[in-house]
């Protein structure tokens, strides 16, 4: 695969100089781990079906992935060819991307509940070589489902099941065989290792609003982000780190897979979200940190507090994906005793703006946070001219962990030649520079030429007693153009009317022309694999509706 990562180029003198790009892999800590703490426990990954354990010391984790990529190197893998990976969090996921990171492979994470279609597509996009799935995982047969895809694609070349039985098992192909001792497997490890500015990460966006882009990223592009991440939040070698949300999303793959190594800290992997397994994990892993979507933290909260089971090592959560309602936050605080950070972030960038370990608890709530070293933030008006705090237009930033590029759509790169990347959000500014991400760009409602808030209305009715999840999204009105609907899953045994969804916001005292003037109960929302609602599904069907 020739990759156009156009993006790079331009930017490596200066993110250099500025020490934002330290031009390092993840092959120098993954070594400098096996080198500098052999002994020390790098990798714990629980399969909650059976509550099995597997573990790794540095020097083991280190081992594997020269096994696997030796491995794979048989297979005819080489550097710049892409290796496709639909696996849950198993211990699995990150050997396969370390083995491919020794010799010069692409990892391209899939989220386990892609089905034909949106793999279809990825996989014949990114000309994926090899594509690695569970032979089975919750019941669905990914091991079948990848051998009929392989019929369409003429450039998969191999098909590779974790716990298969037959040929191409990676029990068989990749992890079983000495691969590392053969006589020629220090050649192959070493002829072509990856430099920082090598494409090393090739993953899809989630495609809220469209066709899913490939976002390439290179060391240096992730590194930047990673490091003053966990500086930021204290975090270093004495961590440990539990990833529960999928590492096939740039939260669990930075953050869960590729940040331990890089701190030499440990991690402890989590397959299936099951809050007592993860409040079990962090009593008998001495976790300290986890990272995930508003969910888990509701989850975690209630099950501590309702079992008992105090999780004292657990210094900080950090939320990113939606607003946290206010209440969480003090639920939080009292059941966990950990500090609840918010995080905004792209599969672009990384995250970009945390609040602060420090920050009055209030911030987490009303904030999305402050830009971390390295990135700038302008909220512009159409012209891109920026507006004073307070305002909210479009967000743009100039981020050191700015992607290489879209995949074979270098005219979508949304980056003008200032470095200004468009994130399609809509946003303000407040004095300090912490910012609010107040609605998507394509998801403004325009009611009569008044924008309404969406993400401000949405955070409001988080607070109803009666709502689970709400989504704001517009239909069509012949007279005012667009008007809004509250899109609402109540909590179980809960529900709700018109009436009182009207009530509730009058008593916020909002605009009365910013509540919604229609309301709809669902049971579930449709949303991606990493949990965020896909509007452009609720809009298509009360236009349907409307038909």
């Amino acid at each position: 695969m020739k990759f156009d990562a156009v993006l790079i180029p331009p930017r490596r003198a200066a993110a250099v100089a500025a020490g934002f790009w330290p031009d390092r892999t993840v092959n120098d800590a993954l070594d400098d781990g096996a080198r500098h703490a052999p002994d020390k426990l790098a990798l714990t990954a629980m399969r909650a079906e059976d509550g099995s354990l597997t573990r790794f010391t540095y020097r083991e984790l280190a081992r594997m992935a020269d096994r696997v990529g030796v491995g794979l190197a048989r297979l005819g893998v080489g550097a710049g060819d892409v290796v496709a990976c639909q696996l849950p969090n198993w211990w699995q996921f990150t050997v396969m991307y370390l083995a491919c990171s020794r010799i010069g492979a692409v990892m391209n994470p899939l989220m386990p509940i892609f089905r034909e279609r949106e793999l279809g597509f990825m996989l014949a996009h990114g000309e994926a070589k090899v594509f690695v799935v569970p032979r089975l995982f919750r019941g669905f047969d990914h091991e079948q489902m990848a051998l009929g895809l392989q019929a369409q694609l003429p450039l998969l070349k191999h098909v590779i099941a974790v716990d298969g039985a037959g040929d191409n098992s990676f029990e068989r192909l990749l992890a079983g065989p000495a691969w590392e001792q053969e006589a020629d497997a220090q050649a192959i490890l070493t002829r072509h290792r990856p430099g920082p500015d090598d494409v090393t990460q090739l993953i899809y966006t989630s495609g809220t609003t469209g066709e899913p882009k490939g976002a390439m990223h290179s060391a240096n592009t992730l590194f930047s982000n990673i490091l003053p991440y966990a500086e930021r939040l204290g975090l270093g070698e004495s961590d440990v780190v539990l990833m529960a949300s999928p590492m096939a999303h740039q939260t669990g793959f930075m953050y869960g897979l590729m940040m331990p190594v890089i701190l030499r800290a440990g991690a402890v992997l989590l397959d299936v979200w099951e809050p007592r397994k993860a409040i079990e994990l962090i009593r008998a892993e001495g976790c300290t940190f986890t990272m995930a979507s508003t969910p888990f933290l509701t989850d975690l909260a209630r099950n501590v507090a309702d079992s008992g089971l105090a999780v004292p090592t657990l210094r900080s959560f950090l939320c990113a994906g939606a607003p946290i309602p206010g209440p969480l936050v003090e639920q939080a605080r009292a059941a966990l005793g950990a500090t609840v950070i918010s995080a905004w972030g792209m599969t672009e960038n990384g995250a970009v703006t945390t609040t602060l370990p420090g920050d009055d608890p209030e911030r987490a709530v009303h904030s999305d946070g402050c830009p971390l070293p390295g990135v700038e933030l302008k909220v512009a008006d159409i012209d891109g001219s920026a507006l004073p705090a307070g305002e909210s237009g479009r967000l743009l930033l100039r981020a050191c962990s700015n992607f290489g590029g879209y995949l074979k759509r270098p005219q979508w790169n949304n980056t003008d030649a200032e470095g200004w990347f468009d994130t399609g959000d809509l946003a303000r500014l407040d004095e300090r520079g912490y910012v609010r991400i107040t609605g998507r760009s394509k998801d403004v409602i325009i009611r009569g030429g008044e924008n309404i808030p969406v993400v401000e209305i949405e955070a409001l009715l988080y607070r109803h007693p009666a709502v689970q999840q709400v989504a704001i999204v517009a239909y069509p009105d012949e007279r005012l153009g667009e008007r809004a609907c509250a899109v609402v899953v109540p909590k179980p045994g809960q529900t709700l009317d018109m009436a009182g969804l009207v009530a509730f916001l009058k008593e916020q005292k909002i605009a009365q022309q910013y509540i919604p003037e229609r309301l709809e109960l669902r049971d579930a929302m449709p949303a991606t694999p990493s949990g965020k609602i896909q509007k452009f599904k609720l809009r298509e069907a009360l236009r349907a509706a409307q038909a």
